[in-house]
């Protein structure tokens, strides 16, 4: 990117966060719910085609928890794909498609909506707990 093009957009992005007071501290003197923010605004920066985030909300505060949400709807709607890892479910319920692992296997793949209705559940919670008893733990 041109220096002039990652001036202007490091000056949207502080203001957009609200961070013009910290913009000359050490990230490291953030709180986690500002540090998890500005990492992913970082990773998005140069607009990539894709974005992983494993388990981007753990520790934060439930209302920086929703920002972060909203932040990964924003750039989802730009056209960027992003992968999230979480092991709050209630957060899967948020997701256009959910993945659910046992025992290293893809046990679930489906929208939210489809997977509550395949399992007969109302929340992904417990569409996790149902598929989540059939772990064998260990490879046994």
């Amino acid at each position: 990117m041109p220096r002039k093009e990652i001036k202007e957009k490091s000056r949207l992005l502080i203001e957009k966060l609200g961070l013009q007071n910290e913009a000359n501290k050490l990230v490291a003197s953030l709180p986690l719910g500002w540090k998890q923010k500005l990492a992913f605004s970082v990773a998005i920066f140069h607009d990539p085609k894709i974005v992983f985030l494993d388990e981007p909300t753990g520790g934060v505060d439930p209302i920086t928890r929703r920002q972060f949400w909203d932040m990964i709807y924003e750039a989802a709607s730009s056209g960027i794909t992003i992968f999230v890892t979480t092991h709050y479910m209630d957060e899967a319920e948020y997701c256009n498609r959910v993945t659910i692992l046992v025992d290293g296997r893809i046990e679930a793949l489906d929208r939210p909506a489809n997977l509550k209705q395949q399992y007969n559940e109302n929340n992904m919670n417990d569409v996790f707990y149902r598929l989540a008893r059939r772990a064998k733990r260990g490879g046994e």
